[in-house]
């Protein structure tokens, strides 16, 4: 029996904690690993007690508002953010972390993950932000696809 990777390992178990995403245009999963040991999790949806986008609606989709713009429209967090808010809820340090994301991170995303401390992503699915690479190469922050499959 082959093992996996760590990196296949810990983007399975992104791709398990998206299912519990309520948003209805993208499911993002992400996890933070600090020495091959989960730390926290997170996945794309409204604040906790609100209404989620399937129960009330998308309102990026009413408003026609595109892919990667306009952020500040819509109900939801996304998976990296609600990942680093649980750690902060815990008092669980993210300094020093891995990032597995079934989606890039956005560049809001990005700037959080840069600040927390966090010193690579690893993503499943593309997003172009051009902003965000460029951010992340400042910082010094490896950013590294992975195959479907989850990794070599």
């Amino acid at each position: 029996m082959t093992r996996p990777s760590w990196e296949s390992y810990f983007m399975s178990i992104a791709r398990q904690v998206a299912t519990r995403s309520t948003c209805l245009r993208r499911r993002v999963g992400c996890v933070i690993v600090l020495e091959k040991r989960i730390v926290t999790t997170g996945y794309n949806g409204a604040p906790a007690g609100l209404p989620h986008c399937e129960e009330v609606g998308c309102i990026r989709e009413v408003r026609g508002v595109a892919s990667g713009e306009r952020h500040e429209l819509c109900r939801g967090l996304h998976a990296e953010q609600n990942a680093i808010i649980q750690a902060a809820l815990h008092g669980t340090a993210v300094e020093g972390g891995l990032v597995f994301c079934t989606h890039k991170p956005c560049v809001l995303c990005m700037k959080m993950l840069i600040n927390a401390g966090i010193r690579q992503v690893y993503y499943m699915q593309g997003y172009e932000d051009p902003m965000a690479d460029e951010m992340a190469r400042e910082a010094g922050m490896a950013v590294k696809e992975l195959p479907e499959e989850g990794g070599d």
